[in-house]
């Protein structure tokens, strides 16, 4: 693959966490989550996702449950080797990840496009490890 390929616009089909243990799916931002993918020619990238059924907030509670229904970051990106993308983060959603590297295991059929995170502690099942993998649809190539 080369970042030639990966060039354009594309649109979220599906975000799961998936536990090693246990092999088990969980929809990140439930079943029908909306988000963008955008990777310029210029070596630029950002990726916005949510979940589908945000609501505006009212208050403090609901307004945390805004920051924990989103993920958002951008910056250049590089590919290393011919399925890793890396993005030196540049802004970002949660500010632990500015200045720091985002890296991604690629997979690309036509026009769909698996990444996949490397292996983490679970977000919401203790005790196991878990994989991110979301899958793309492409919108558009520039």
């Amino acid at each position: 693959m080369t970042p030639e390929d990966l060039f354009g616009t594309w649109t979220l089909i599906s975000h799961q966490f998936v536990t090693l243990e246990t092999d088990e799916r969980r929809e990140m931002f439930g079943a029908d989550p909306l988000g963008t993918l955008v990777l310029t020619p210029d070596h630029r990238m950002i990726a916005f996702i949510t979940a589908n059924d945000r609501k505006p907030a009212v208050d403090d509670a609901s307004t945390a449950a805004l920051y924990k229904s989103m993920l958002v970051y951008s910056g250049p990106f590089r590919l290393e080797a011919p399925d890793q993308l890396v993005t030196t983060v540049e802004m970002a959603w949660h500010p632990a990840w500015v200045g720091g590297e985002q890296a991604r295991t690629l997979a690309l059929e036509g026009d769909i496009l698996s990444i996949m995170t490397p292996v983490m502690a679970h977000p919401t099942i203790a005790g196991q490890t878990a994989r991110g993998v979301l899958t793309w649809r492409r919108l558009s190539r520039f």
